[in-house]
């Protein structure tokens, strides 16, 4: 073939090309997802006649489909559930389901529906429990409210000793007025006014200062205790404040109550300059904190810590820490024989665990919540029910204590379950017995002091 015979060939069949291409480009524009050219007519009844005989070669009426049904089919099978999957057509190349099948899938369903309808009445149920809990909890909360505030509070130097004024505060009492009770019953022996908290605050911002700048200490009228000691407080506070509550985040650093707290602290360092600062201050400083205001909290703090308890510890009072320790045993013995008995044959002295709880009152032992019950019974009974929360929290636990070695009873001493449900260890301080041989804490702690020789044996016993 000739070279112009082979270019004939190729120009017909490019041009034949161009012209198959041109009815192909028009039929695109008909199929353009977004454009604004609708399907010529021709194509609406090219695409009818393919759909009829694909219906036809498939077996199946060409009745237009349902609505629901053309949802179905434009979706893309995938079923969204345990009963999509199961009430789900085969697809139409595949055989239909038999009818035991399709039978057994109708009652699986139906199974399902009633299960589901059970948990949904449960949870219902459990939600109108705990509703009702909430609104019987909030009205006993108002009722409560109205009778410290118009009948206890008003009249409180004679009713505050009363059968049902003591009932009412074992339940707890109101966070709006606890406050005012804490401080009524915590009393003002020391008489600290509003003024001297003020002055004590400006010393101690003064010893801030001169430190922060380096000046001298020879005009501080404290001569007794060297700078290095005030420093060495005032380092502890500030590394104290940002452990306090941390989950809070309230007390640290940029919280609302930072300030606050540095200043009951530092004040209470320039009243008691013998006491200083302890590490454990930060947490009962805290928590009146949340309920009085600064200078309230601060006359609180100051009376609460002059307690003979509280300042045998503060102070690191060997001997009276020992005498608590073995008073304490003498109730442990009486009230839980078999714990005591199983503590002192693993060598756990009280001390391990009673330091902690006694240094923070509870706070920060115990969920904030619940710590506030405790300082509540606290504030009325005194010291004794510190040691009677503690055998509590000894009998909550007795059994799972008994099983325990001492490193893990002391580990799970010093970190207690966050989950404490409040009626239940209530109830276990409850059960809890302050007397032993007819003798009450005061007694015990008396016959303890006197008899020195058995108290540093520790095994505390009562002479008659």
């Amino acid at each position: 073939m000739s070279v112009s015979s082979v270019l004939l060939f190729m120009d017909r069949n490019l041009l034949a090309r161009k012209q198959n291409a041109r009815p192909d480009k028009q039929n695109d524009l008909g199929w353009k997802l977004f454009g604004k050219i609708p399907l010529r007519e021709n194509d609406q009844k090219e695409s009818k006649k393919m759909q009829k005989e694909y219906e036809d070669r498939a077996g199946r009426p060409s009745k237009p489909p349902s609505p629901q049904q053309n949802v179905r089919k434009n979706l893309d099978f995938e079923p969204l559930s345990t009963t999509a999957l199961i009430l789900e057509d085969r697809p139409a190349n595949l055989p239909a389901k038999p009818a035991e099948e399709a039978q057994k899938h109708r009652q699986q369903y139906e199974e399902m529906v009633v299960q589901a309808k059970k948990r949904e009445l449960k949870e219902a149920q459990r939600r109108k429990k705990q509703l009702e809990e909430r609104c019987r909890l909030e009205e006993s909360i108002g009722n409560a409210v109205l009778t410290w505030n118009n009948e206890i509070l008003p009249n409180w130097e004679t009713m505050w000793c009363s059968r049902k004024v003591r009932d009412l505060w074992w339940q707890g009492i109101p966070p709006s007025v606890r406050g005012k009770v804490w401080s009524l019953a915590i009393g003002n022996e020391l008489n600290i006014t509003h003024e001297l908290f003020h002055i004590c605050l400006g010393r101690a911002k003064e010893r801030w200062r001169s430190f922060s700048t380096g000046g001298s200490e020879a005009e501080n009228e404290d001569a007794g205790f060297s700078a290095a000691d005030r420093e060495a407080s005032l380092e502890l506070i500030k590394l104290d404040i940002s452990r306090t509550f941390p989950n809070l985040c309230i007390f640290q650093q940029g919280g609302p109550y930072h300030d606050m707290l540095h200043s009951i602290l530092g004040a209470y360092t320039c009243y008691r300059p013998d006491v200083g600062y302890v590490q454990g201050m930060s947490f009962i400083a805290a928590v009146l904190i949340l309920n009085l205001d600064t200078a309230d909290a601060f006359i609180a703090f100051s009376n609460l810590l002059n307690k003979p308890c509280q300042m045998a510890f503060f102070r690191v009072d060997h001997g009276l820490m020992l005498t608590y320790f073995a008073a304490f045993e003498v109730f442990f013995e009486e009230n839980l024989p078999k714990l005591f008995a199983h503590f002192k044959k693993n060598n756990l002295t009280p001390d391990i665990y009673l330091i902690d709880w006694i240094f923070t009152l509870y706070s920060k032992s115990l969920p904030l919540d619940l710590a506030c019950r405790i300082w509540d019974v606290f504030c009325r009974d005194g010291e004794e029910f510190l040691f009677r929360t503690a055998l509590g929290i000894l009998k909550l636990f007795e059994d799972i204590l008994t099983r325990m070695d001492f490193i893990h009873i002391a580990q799970f001493l010093t970190r207690l379950p966050d989950d404490l449900p409040s009626e239940e260890f209530f109830a276990s301080i409850a059960a809890i017995q302050m007397h032993s041989r007819n003798k009450k804490w005061a007694q015990v702690l008396t016959a303890v002091q006197r008899d020195s020789r058995e108290m540093e044996k520790g095994s505390p016993s009562l002479r008659h």
